[in-house]
């Protein structure tokens, strides 16, 4: 199989990973996790699954780290890999509507720490609405749960208040890219 170039905010990575190689990292959801996830990403990526790879990197977005770790120094939040992606992505290549897929993210999080991962999904929303503004959000959902999308302002003070250090300057380059 021909694999696509990799992604250079992803680490390089064996091709044999797949989704399921993150089940090698048992209930530990820090540093070798985030890594694995990351890693896996960029795996799926270069086979031509771009929608999978921005699956885990919605796995390393929920990483148990603290902020100062290695890895996050590596391999900083991957806002710059998901853009990345969206923007060289094959057309050929699945990848739906990422406005809409972060925007269910965003609204129905569960699990651990769901507020910091409901911001971080906002976040990468916001992204996929700067590369595709084109892409329609899911305006039924809107009405009928009274969503409303924030703005940059919000997905900023909330990743300050929340999320790892350095993580709002990560993000706002991605953005801006």
């Amino acid at each position: 199989m021909d694999l696509l170039p990799p992604c250079p905010h992803l680490p390089s990575a064996d091709p044999r990973l797949s989704a399921v190689s993150i089940r090698a990292v048992g209930h530990d959801r820090g540093e070798a996790f985030y890594r694995i996830a990351l890693a896996c990403g960029q795996a799926l990526w270069q086979k031509g699954l771009p929608a999978q790879a921005i699956l885990m990197l919605n796995r390393a977005f929920s990483g148990d780290l603290r902020g100062e770790e290695p890895c996050l120094v590596e391999f900083p939040p991957p806002y710059a890999a998901l853009r990345w992606i969206l923007e060289h992505r094959r057309e050929e290549d699945f990848i739906g509507n990422p406005r809409r897929h972060f925007q269910h993210l965003a609204t129905r999080m569960s699990g651990p720490r769901p507020e910091v991962r409901s911001w971080r999904a906002w976040a990468c929303w916001a992204i996929a609405c700067a590369v595709n503004p084109e892409d329609p959000a899911d305006d039924k959902q809107i009405a009928e749960d009274g969503i409303v999308e924030p703005n940059l302002d919000s997905i900023t003070e909330a990743l300050r208040r929340l999320g790892w250090s350095g993580e709002v300057g990560v993000w706002k380059e991605a953005l801006r890219s």
